[in-house]
């Protein structure tokens, strides 16, 4: 038998829709070369780009590190990817230029380009394996929790029957109805107690407020009190509650589970998911017990024994949110030299700045490196500013005007004299005669006179 032929294009997709517009089924200018005959309508079909997530490789090295050190390499660790400014490596006291101990693998710099919606994913580059250090971590805490209800089951009689007690004081069907009606008046909004922004800071990537040390007022503590109480109680489980309803819904699509509507429900099959998890866990320990072996006493694991509680004298005290109480907030120091004084300098580069120029707070000096000059130098620099500005003649002027006005006189005669002295047209036209010639000749000081420079001086001539 002949092999069967591939199907051809259907007629129908080659014919023209004669119902469709003209302005959409001819393709514009703009819209490139004519593409497939069989789709006269390509130009109005979107184009999906496939585009993936990607993110560079965290952590990967180029290859073995070198066993000494070459040139134009990190002074600090050795690679030749980056320089000591840009170095991520502890400080060395010694670098690896001048020991040639430990010198760092290259790493492996990727050029990642990355579309719109990449740029803009928080998560993306994420390791979701890191997350599972936390799971067993929690269960860990979880386990030595109940160990430690267990022991102490006698003292939660007690509790349990302080509790019953106050629920009894408190039971609001022996109280009167106007009581009942009555509204709990210090629900004040939160935006409204707090308006410092130095306070307790708003994380919107956990929901939740942080650094509540930041400022040690009342409002910062309110904050982590009710943070505290929000998740513990009845409050913690009613959240896990209304999670296991959501995973539910969104695995298998049952609705039959919802927290508000079917409550029983939900919490019959969560109590029945839990014990079954229990149960496989205790499986899987007994069956690692009896192929390892292990004494009833288990030690520690590392991760808790380092955070066990060791017996001292010294008294500290936390507050909710986890920092010591009253200590002082330590400021993040870059690795760069910070406060480092030179040349009898007071003030570092850059803490004093004056018409788009930095300088020396302490000495008003431009010069970057120059050498300290103190308050004198800050005098000359406002003389200078005042003798470019003109302020100096301001202040001069003032005085002027008053020996202007103390000596009117002396003025008004040397103007009179002036008048005096000038001549009129009439005298000019008519000539200079002989006594003002012979007053010119008189007054003139001869430049060729040895006697000259003698004259208005009292000295002898050796």
């Amino acid at each position: 038998m002949p092999p069967p032929k591939k199907p051809e294009a259907s007629a129908a997709s080659k014919e023209e829709n004669i119902y469709i517009p003209s302005f959409i089924s001819k393709r514009p200018f703009y819209a490139g070369e004519e593409g497939d005959d069989t789709d006269y309508l390509q130009h109005q079909r979107r184009e999906e780009k496939a585009e993936k997530s990607q993110w560079y490789d965290r952590g990967r090295k180029a290859g073995p590190a070198a066993t000494k050190y070459r040139k134009g390499a990190c002074e600090n660790c050795g690679a030749m990817t980056h320089k000591v400014k840009d170095c991520l490596s502890r400080p060395r006291a010694k670098g690896a230029k001048w020991t040639g101990k430990d010198i760092q693998a290259d790493e492996v710099v990727q050029e990642v380009k990355l579309g719109w919606d990449a740029k803009r994913d928080r998560w993306n580059g994420y390791d979701a394996s890191e997350y599972r250090n936390v799971v067993e971590e929690y269960n860990q805490m979880e386990e030595l929790r109940k160990q430690a209800q267990k022991a102490a089951k006698g003292d939660d009689d007690e509790e349990d029957d302080a509790g019953d007690k106050y629920a009894e004081e408190n039971d609001m069907s022996k109280q009167s109805t106007a009581t009942k009606q009555l509204r709990i008046r210090e629900d004040t909004a939160k935006y409204l107690i707090n308006l410092d922004l130095e306070s307790a800071k708003y994380d919107p990537k956990t929901r939740s407020l942080v650094d509540s040390g930041a400022t040690a007022d009342k409002v910062a503590q309110l904050y982590a009190e009710e943070g505290f109480m929000r998740s513990s109680g009845e409050a913690g489980e009613f959240e896990k509650a209304q999670r296991f309803a959501w995973e539910a819904q969104e695995k298998s699509g049952d609705t039959t589970q919802h927290l508000q509507a079917n409550p029983t429900a939900g919490e019959f099959y969560r109590r029945k998911e839990h014990e079954e998890k229990e149960r496989k866990r205790a499986e899987l320990e007994k069956k690692l017990l009896e192929k390892y072996g292990g004494d009833d006493q288990k030690a520690l694991p590392a991760a808790l024994r380092s955070m066990a509680v060791t017996e001292s004298e010294a008294f500290v005290e936390y507050d909710e949110a986890g920092l010591i109480k009253g200590a002082p907030r330590k400021k993040a120091r870059s690795k760069y030299a910070e406060d480092v004084f030179i040349n009898n300098h007071t003030s570092v580069w850059g803490s004093w700045w004056f018409n788009f120029t930095w300088g020396y707070a302490c000495c008003h000096s431009f010069v970057k490196n120059s050498y300290c000059t103190g308050e004198e130098g800050k005098g000359a620099w406002e003389a200078a500013e005042r003798q470019r500005t003109g302020a100096n003649l301001i202040e001069q002027k003032p005085q002027d005007d008053d020996e202007s006005k103390a000596e009117p006189k002396k003025e008004e005669k040397h103007e009179e004299d002036n008048k005096a002295k000038k001549r009129t047209r009439e005298e000019m036209m008519s000539g200079i005669s002989e006594e003002e010639l012979e007053e010119y000749r008189r007054k003139r000081t001869a430049a060729n006179d040895p006697m000259a420079k003698l004259l208005g001086k009292d000295e002898l001539i050796s």
